[in-house]
């Protein structure tokens, strides 16, 4: 590999953290063409996801021939050299042409050295970030793919050292085969759960529609949780409702690329529905120990969205205000929240939620990735050392119990 240039890796210092510890919380495997050929058995080995030729273009396709990904695209913005496609154009590029930390653990932790980050928690792409795309597909196969998934990613956080931890992708159609599946994977070593944030948008095993996550029917599955302390990660777009790189958030007579912009920015914002539904359900008093993250959502939103939650809580009939504290007060105590490139006020942001609430991220090798580093620690100048310690690392190594 061609070590990237260190000046295509930090904008502004070699030393972006100020010499802490990091944790960087969200970023993504660009999963390479046999991630399950290679581990399948036989019997479905035709079936689970790969890369077809169909009309004459790659394709990621799942069941032989259900497209799960045009242009076999690897979503990574880090070219072989190290340096960054602007715009639209990594949607041209295949897994050859990108920065092999993209898909390799090898290289990825290479990388991190050179970036000054001690770990990263992975999410995927292929089967959708919250996995919806497995529901494409009959009961055993999307079952089988999840577990495939699982398998390669205890393999991917053994092979870096413990230093990268990818979150276990769930069945999510069936509160026992995820308990079962939640139990497993905590066995091989995986960290945190990564869960479609809207199951009642599908049917169960049993062919009827799915409730929300609020109903006592996923209880045991928040029982498990609570019980191995796994945190549960709801990253931006992990449900078909969630989901709209280029659909109807952008006016119809804007380019491809500005879409993609408007598209991500709303991405952003619409994990406050999750956040509100999870708030405002009464779950939390009934399982007052788990902890939600916000991944990839940004911070600005996060205090209006609380305060709005609160006025609109106070709005309802007292008969109907069965929340045993306000709204916000949730936030503090069950949720955390993620940053890459806010900046302005970023200090007092963190302040007014919390700093214990608070991790940073860089979404690599996304378009939207940290990539170069900017100076992070003066970014967080204004807040106390024991805060930057918290943000930077101390946080994720207490919610994903790091051994770091």
């Amino acid at each position: 590999m061609n070590a990237p240039d260190k000046s295509l890796i930090f904008k502004n210092t070699d030393d972006p953290f100020g010499g802490r510890k990091v944790v960087d919380v969200d970023t993504h495997l660009s999963e390479p063409h046999d991630l399950w050929t290679s581990r399948a058995p036989a019997s479905i080995r035709d079936r689970v996801p790969q890369v077809k030729e169909i009309n004459g273009a790659r394709s990621w396709v799942i069941d032989g021939n259900i497209v799960i990904g045009l242009n076999a695209s690897p979503t990574s913005t880090i070219r072989k050299n190290g340096e960054k496609w602007l715009g639209v154009d990594f949607f041209n590029h295949q897994i050859e042409e990108v920065h092999p930390a993209s898909y390799s653990a090898k290289e990825r932790v290479e990388l991190m050295d050179a970036q000054g980050i001690t770990a990263q928690i992975v999410y995927p792409n292929i089967l959708g970030f919250g996995g919806q795309n497995a529901a494409k597909v009959d009961a055993d196969l999307r079952l089988a793919c999840v577990q495939i998934y699982n398998d390669a990613m205890a393999e991917i956080q053994a092979d870096s050292g413990e230093r990268i931890f990818p979150m276990m992708l769930l069945p999510w159609w069936d509160c026992k085969q995820s308990v079962a599946e939640i139990e497993r994977c905590h066995k091989m070593g995986l960290r945190g759960i990564n869960i479609n944030s809207d199951p009642h948008n599908h049917v169960g095993l049993d062919g009827e529609q799915l409730p929300s996550l609020a109903s006592e029917r996923w209880d045991p599955m928040w029982e498990v949780c609570d019980a191995l302390d796994l945190p549960v990660n709801f990253h931006i777009g992990a449900s078909d409702q969630e989901i709209d790189w280029f659909g109807g958030q952008a006016w119809p007579d804007v380019s491809a690329d500005v879409a993609l912009r408007i598209g991500s920015t709303m991405l952003f914002v619409n994990n406050g529905r999750v956040m509100g539904n999870l708030i405002m359900s009464g779950l939390l008093d009934r399982f007052s120990r788990l902890k939600f993250v916000s991944v990839e959502s940004g911070l600005g939103w996060v205090p209006f969205t609380l305060e709005a939650l609160d006025a609109q809580y106070m709005e309802m009939s007292p008969a109907s205000r069965t929340l045993q504290r306000m709204p916000s007060e949730y936030y503090s105590s069950n949720f955390l929240s993620c940053f890459w490139f806010e900046r302005k006020n970023l200090s007092a942001k963190i302040k007014e939620l919390g700093a214990h609430t608070v991790m940073f991220e860089t979404d690599f090798p996304h378009p939207t990735c940290l990539y170069p580093i900017d100076d992070v620690s003066s970014a967080m100048a204004d807040l106390t050392e024991e805060e930057k310690v918290q943000v930077l690392s101390g946080n994720a190594q207490k919610v994903y119990n790091l051994p770091i």
